[in-house]
């Protein structure tokens, strides 16, 4: 992409600039909610207490419908909730450790301070994190060594569908859409006027402390809310097989906090909060020898010319000069503003209107010892607003309308902190701008025993590249005289004019309008038993790695080129079959088949899917340079046809309504299409059980679960062997009357202390999972 580029300073926030999306957002809840009337405190203490009960229920994490952020109440879909116990139990300081062992669900981790989760084979950017019905924007679609932005221990409830698509989300959660439920903007007024709980736990594997606190008050028809997470965990622990006691680097600390308030009605409320996550965690296994790795004859290549050189010459030096045993780490901050309303019968024909509206301003830099030498930011505007409509012939349904406006920047750098010296060029890295507006709707009628939904939503989206702000010219003396004879007295002014006018012919606006689509049915049979079949056509546009790659990524020690590289450089290369245009859209046909028994001692839920993928977006490895000693993929991002089929679910028993016994499993097949390869960290199969036992306020459950070998491996993958996890939990609870109680637990995982590696990873073998843990806590709640 030309001459090297610096970041010219921090980017500011103009608030002035109010986007569409949050003004809209706004605008609609405050008509829907003006006439409303103030809430009882009899109806706030049954919704209280509603949600007491249910975390009051024999501990176990089944597979239960809900309709209480998604609407898949009784969906063809599969749908997963961790909530109460079940979520303060497991959850971790990422979210794919948290969701990791539910079935269909595995992980891509990053030590201890980056983990992403894996349905059904596929993570980010197939998976679609939401914050309450909201997109969450941050970097983590980008590369695995990027955090999700959520912090776990604030979080009342994980909701987690799985299947062909969650089409009112788009084509990005194409795998499955994971909400994230929270309680910082209050949707009803606290019980008594004063509600809230804290929390307090220690890990014995990695010295993690962490506490928790929540309040929620109320004067009048306001609630004000205020919760607050603090966890410092040091380097986790490991089974002395892998050659050390402790994963180097493997620390994570996170500090997490929110403000929100809310008027609340009868009918509805309207809120807004603040939000603020910081972490900083360590990068296990890096290395940055590789830095020195860049393309000869890149980006106009003769077939034979092109090559991954790792040896530095001339101009091509490794830009970092301090040694291997620094700490690499990432040090993280994110911002955001939420306003969300929900309101019932707002206007004749419409049962429900609900608001969405966010600003988001992330930021993270990734630093090497004493070196800065990257930083991601992500400055997002987005709004959305659903409209449920009445039954109308029958059928009842939501119409929806979303705007999004985002700029990006921090991609293919990795020598922020080496100023160019020499030659012409523009400070800084490009921004990625994206502007999309979604419009979806979804139906539902019941014919009888028969329930039928359909949904469909159409996107318009396109990525600008503007003219980056700084223009420098460094030109010895000796080298001016051809710009002088060549432009004139003025060279300097119609060079950078020049140079600004090929920087936008080769960056015009990529365009991409993916339409998704599903149709489901829902056969309730007696006794609880159903059947459901769901079908999906979903489209998914490359996202901004896929598209602009075009440098090394030292946290998955490869070289990866986008979508966009020149088109000779690609033909060298790859075969007709595999050649993608810039414009390609991964388009995916699903079939997914639940059964389903609810009710009585025997309940399970059983999937089986298949998907087939057209132009299925992938990183193809064309080459492995080893020169330095660290092996170094050379990998362009290309379109393959590819097909993903397996199972999942579990089965579960009560032989007494104190006790429950589970089994549960997941597999996962991908195969490319016409081609002998495999498509790359596809987990293996897994099949696990579960014993559950309440005797009064104590409570324990113990769980084994094996996780087979991956032998089906990509090209420039290794196997990886199978393991055993046993975890076990120990609880307590104190009820001290008046909604108030407390709760000892301890919980044990990995008891074993079984080496294990998982194949999702992009650093399997530097970094394995945790050994044996302890985490001891208590709960209070007021």
């Amino acid at each position: 992409m030309g001459a090297p580029f610096r970041m010219s300073g921090v980017k500011t926030v103009c608030f002035e600039k109010l986007r569409l999306g949050i003004t809209v957002s706004c605008a609609a809840a405050a008509f829907a909610i003006c006439a409303a009337e103030p809430v009882s405190g009899q109806e706030a203490s049954v919704e209280r207490e509603k949600g007491r009960d249910d975390e009051r229920r024999p501990r176990h994490t089944d597979i239960v419908v809900t309709g209480q952020s998604l609407s898949v109440e009784e969906s063809p879909l599969p749908v997963q909730v961790l909530a109460g116990e079940d979520l303060a139990h497991r959850r971790q300081g990422g979210l794919g450790e948290t969701l990791a062992g539910l079935p269909g669900v595995h992980l891509d981790n990053f030590g201890g301070g980056a983990s992403r989760p894996v349905i059904r084979g596929q993570t980010l950017p197939r998976i679609e994190i939401l914050s309450d019905g909201a997109n969450l924007y941050d970097a983590s679609s980008v590369s695995p060594d990027h955090a999700i932005t959520t912090d776990p221990l604030l979080l009342d409830a994980i909701e987690i569908q799985r299947g062909p698509a969650a089409v009112r989300y788009g084509g990005n959660a194409s795998n499955g859409a994971i909400n994230l439920i929270d309680g910082k903007i209050p949707k009803t007024l606290p019980v008594g006027g004063l509600t809230g709980a804290t929390e307090i736990r220690y890990g014995t594997g990695d010295q993690e402390k962490t506490v928790v606190g929540r309040v929620t008050g109320s004067l009048g028809q306001f609630a004000v809310h205020a919760e607050g997470a603090r966890r410092a965990a040091e380097d986790y622990a490991v089974p002395g097989s892998y050659g050390s006691d402790t994963l180097r680097d493997s620390f994570a600390q996170s500090t997490s906090y929110a403000v929100g308030t809310s008027w609340v009605t009868a009918k509805g409320y309207l809120g807004a909060a603040y939000t603020r996550v910081e972490n900083r965690y360590g990068l296990p296994g890096h290395s940055h020898a590789n830095g020195v790795c860049h393309l000869h004859g890149y980006p106009f290549p003769e077939p034979g010319q092109i090559d991954l050189h790792c040896v530095g010459h001339g101009s091509y030096q490794n830009p970092f000069t301090n040694p291997d045993s620094d700490t690499a780490l990432i040090n993280l901050r994110s911002e955001r503003v939420d306003v969300r309303a929900d309101y019932v019968d707002p206007l004749p024909g419409i049962a429900n209107v609900r608001v969405r509206g966010s600003y988001t301003d992330y930021r993270h830099d990734e630093i090497d010892g004493p070196i800065l030498y990257s930083r991601y930011t992500n400055e997002v505007w987005d709004g959305r607003l659903e409209l449920t409509h009445k039954p109308l012939f029958g059928f009842t349904g939501t119409l929806g309308a979303q705007y999004t406006d985002g700029t990006f920047n921090g991609l293919n750098l990795i020598n922020l902190h080496v100023p160019p010296s020499d030659g012409l060029g523009f400070h800084g890295t490009p921004d990625y701008r994206t502007r999309s507006v979604g419009i979806f709707l979804n139906e539902r009628r019941s014919f009888g025993a028969v329930d039928i939904e359909l949904a469909a939503r159409q996107d318009w989206r396109t990525i600008s590249v503007p003219v980056p702000g700084a223009f420098y010219i460094n030109l010895e003396e000796e080298y001016q005289g051809y710009y002088i004879d060549t432009y004139g007295a003025n060279w300097r002014e119609a060079v950078e004019q020049e140079y600004r006018a090929w920087w936008v012919e080769d960056n015009p606006d990529r365009k991409h309008n993916p339409f998704s689509a599903s149709v489901g049915a829902t056969w309730n049979i007696r006794g609880g038993y159903s059947i459901a079949l769901s079908l999906a056509h979903t489209e998914r546009a490359p996202n901004m790695r896929e598209l602009f790659a075009d440098g090394s990524n030292l946290a998955t020690n490869s070289y990866e080129v986008g979508l966009l590289a020149s088109p000779n450089f690609v033909k060298t290369y790859l075969p007709d079959e595999m050649l993608a245009d810039d414009d390609v859209m991964e388009r995916t046909r699903a079939a997914n088949v639940t059964f389903r028994k609810a009710g009585g001692p025997l309940a399970y839920e059983v999937g089986i899917f298949y998907q087939k993928v057209d132009n299925y977006i992938f990183a193809h490895l064309l080459e492995t340079e080893v020169g330095t000693g660290t092996r170094h993929n050379f990998l362009l991002y290309t379109a393959v046809d590819a097909e993903f089929y397996g199972v999942d679910g579990q089965v579960s028993y009560q032989p007494t309504s104190a006790s429950r016994v589970t089994v549960f499993g997941d597999y996962v097949r991908a195969n490319v299409r016409n081609s002998d390869d495999n498509l790359p960290r596809i987990p293996p199969g897994r099949l696990g059980t579960r014993y559950e036992h309440r005797v009064g306020p104590l409570s324990g459950d113990v769980e084994y679960s094996h996780s087979f070998g991956q032998d089906s491996v990509a090209s420039y993958e290794t196997p990886t062997s199978g393991y055993d996890l046993v975890n076990a939990t120990l609880s307590y609870r104190f009820d001290l009357g008046q909604a108030k109680a407390v709760e000892l637990y301890v919980r044990g995982t990995n008891l074993l202390n079984d080496l294990a590696f998982v194949h999702t990873s992009f650093v399997k073998d530097q970094s394995p999972l945790r050994g044996r843990n302890f985490v001891i806590g208590m709960r209070h709640a007021f």
